[in-house]
């Protein structure tokens, strides 16, 4: 099994900034791409951001040119840098990945177990 674990969320007011981190440990073979994904009350999870293990980015339009997007492959770790933060951007925050387990012959995507992110007006 490969653990996603996340950290960073937390209050903060509109305009401000957070970091989330995501931290993959386990018995990994590889990761290939990484993401952040958010589900808001009442709504659906969406797409945030994700990155490849080539660096390639892709970011929901909503968060185009205000959240970041990196990994650190040697730490197994993926980020997001969020300034410019609004009230919308109110949600739990889940950090998943597509991975392969060092007993398995195939990928598999994982989940984190979500980190709160508040914003107020």
């Amino acid at each position: 099994q490969v653990q996603l674990v996340e950290s960073g969320g937390g209050l903060v007011q509109a305009g401000g900034s957070l970091r989330l981190s995501c931290a993959a440990s386990g018995r990994i073979s590889r990761i290939n791409a990484m993401g952040w994904y958010r589900q808001a009350p009442g709504k659906q999870r969406e797409l945030v951001a994700t990155i490849t293990s080539e660096t390639a980015t892709n970011y929901a339009d909503s968060v185009k040119g205000r959240f970041t997007i990196s990994r650190d492959n040697a730490k197994n770790t993926v980020y997001l840098q969020m300034n410019s933060l609004k009230p919308e951007d109110t949600a739990v925050y889940y950090c998943n990945c597509n991975a392969r387990h060092s007993t398995a012959w195939y990928d598999t995507n994982y989940w984190g177990q979500g980190t709160q992110v508040t914003v107020s007006s």
